[in-house]
């Protein structure tokens, strides 16, 4: 095999709560994590020499080391001493810097179609060790479905699979510095905390409306706080047949959960052109 395509799915945060500051500067949390159709296209062949090519639709985009598929790409070939190159060709969808592990994703896939390609036989644990060395949502992106992220979201536990869903998402024009939301989150006795294990309760109960009614993302006390656009948009969506909306990661994305695909694209037409950049209706993956 001297080529292979594959899809990098997005996901969102049914739920995320940051238990704790770390002293190292890292925070521990707890997310329910879920995947969603919503992929970035990556073909990945092999090079006749050891060098790492990259080829992205999105011109901003680094084709180095400061772009994860080459930093994944260099991890595994290095790590199982493969002494051959690759030339990968990133077309990316989901949107940039938006919250949706978008660039974990695309990391993860690189992992997994260059141990395909070469034959490495890595495990799915081995490939999600590695992958923690390029970002804490990259064994996440590895894994899929729907899973509990604790630590600093590298501890893993799978679970049951969220009904199949509506989803509609919406990307403020904006990006949010990850970096800037985390050091700014304040963690006191007046901190509104997710029901993480509420979350988990509906999931097992495969019960889609009282999930929508325990969603939630501590992070939103400093992004919709700095951007008001985030409240509005969750707003548009609650009036317009969503059974709740909720900003995913550390913004801005915001996503509503619909029971069905007519309100969900009644809202996207909505939404269109005035509040956000893109928006699109999809749903959840398992």
């Amino acid at each position: 095999m001297n080529k292979i395509k594959l899809r990098a799915m997005a996901k969102i945060n049914l739920g995320l709560d940051v238990v704790k500051r770390r002293e190292d500067g890292y925070h521990e949390v707890r997310m329910i994590m879920q995947t969603i159709k919503m992929y970035d296209k990556i073909t990945i062949r092999k090079r006749d020499d050891n060098e790492i090519k990259v080829k992205t639709n999105l011109y901003y985009l680094p084709t180095d080391e400061n772009n994860l598929v080459y930093k994944a790409a260099k991890l595994i070939l290095e790590k199982y001493e493969v002494g051959q190159g690759v030339e990968i060709t990133l077309e990316k969808f989901i949107p940039v810097a938006a919250g949706m592990a978008g660039g974990s994703s695309d990391a993860a896939a690189v992992l997994y179609g260059i141990n395909k390609i070469f034959k490495l036989r890595a495990t799915k644990n081995e490939l999600m060790e590695l992958g923690v060395k390029i970002g804490a949502d990259v064994p996440y992106c590895i894994m899929r479905g729907t899973a509990l992220a604790e630590g600093i979201g590298e501890k893993l536990t799978p679970l049951k699979a969220v009904p199949k869903t509506t989803i509609l998402i919406a990307k403020p024009s904006f990006g949010v510095s990850t970096k800037f939301v985390y050091e700014n989150l304040v963690l006191d006795e007046n901190t509104p905390h997710p029901d993480i294990d509420g979350i988990i309760d509906s999931i097992n109960e495969g019960d889609i409306y009282s999930l929508s009614d325990r969603i939630g993302n501590v992070l939103e006390t400093v992004t919709a706080k700095e951007y008001p656009q985030i409240e509005e948009i969750k707003n548009i969506m609650k009036q317009n047949g969503a059974l709740n909306a909720l900003m995913s990661g550390s913004g801005p994305t915001v996503f509503g959960i619909f029971d069905n695909k007519e309100d969900a694209n009644r809202c996207k037409q909505l939404l269109k052109g005035k509040l956000v950049k893109q928006v699109f209706v999809t749903e959840t993956f398992n």
